[in-house]
């Protein structure tokens, strides 16, 4: 397992990589036949025939993920002091140095200041910069800085705990190999006791899967 540790300043979130412009689903079903054909398969035959019009329009779903959406804040006054931990979140993304899919499990933390994030918006967010060509880590700022803005301030940490088929079913094909990056700020970065009870929990809810 390797692990990457981060506590950044916060600073505006840079333009997040992405497709740029509409996906031309026909032409990529051509480049998907082309390949087929240079792998010495026949796009022809039985099992094959639609499986270009099929990956295309795959690719194009999978690149075309929903907005991450407006997060509910719920005010809640009389809070002062709790950890509130969001976790079970599993999300598909695409390693962008292979093109092979990524499983990366995800734990959100904050504390809340006198309002509370809608739960569902947390899975949003992870789906949201998950769809694309990606890398662990970036994906891990992504959300944490994300989770800031909704939130209004910096203490938020995100955990992710990966599965890269890039390493399991290619190179050294280790299939138990995980890779955990960590994410914190604000408080999380600054005491200790907070930042120990986020990762016990979220060592803990990884236990238990």
């Amino acid at each position: 397992m390797t692990t990457s540790i981060a506590s950044p300043a916060v600073v505006p979130p840079a333009a997040a990589p992405g497709p740029t412009a509409a996906i031309d689903t026909g032409r990529v079903a051509g480049l998907i036949h082309q390949l087929l054909v240079e792998l010495g398969e026949d796009p022809a035959r039985e099992g094959l025939t639609g499986t270009p019009d099929r990956v295309a329009a795959w690719w194009n779903a999978f690149l075309s993920p929903d907005g991450a959406a407006t997060a509910t804040c719920f005010t809640e006054a009389q809070l002062g002091g709790q950890l509130v931990i969001v976790g079970g979140m599993s999300v598909w993304s695409l390693c962008e140095h292979h093109m092979l899919p990524m499983n990366l499990q995800v734990t959100a933390g904050y504390v809340p200041d006198g309002e509370v994030v809608g739960l569902s918006k947390f899975g949003r967010i992870a789906q949201h910069f998950a769809g694309r060509l990606q890398v662990q880590e970036r994906f891990t700022r992504q959300v944490a800085e994300y989770l800031n803005g909704v939130i209004g301030h910096e203490d938020v940490a995100v955990a992710v705990r990966g599965v890269h088929l890039c390493m399991s079913m290619r190179g050294v094909r280790m299939e138990e190999a995980r890779t955990t990056t960590v994410h914190s700020g604000g408080r999380f970065g600054t005491d200790p006791v907070l930042s120990q009870q986020f990762l016990t929990l979220t060592t803990g809810l990884w236990g238990a899967r």
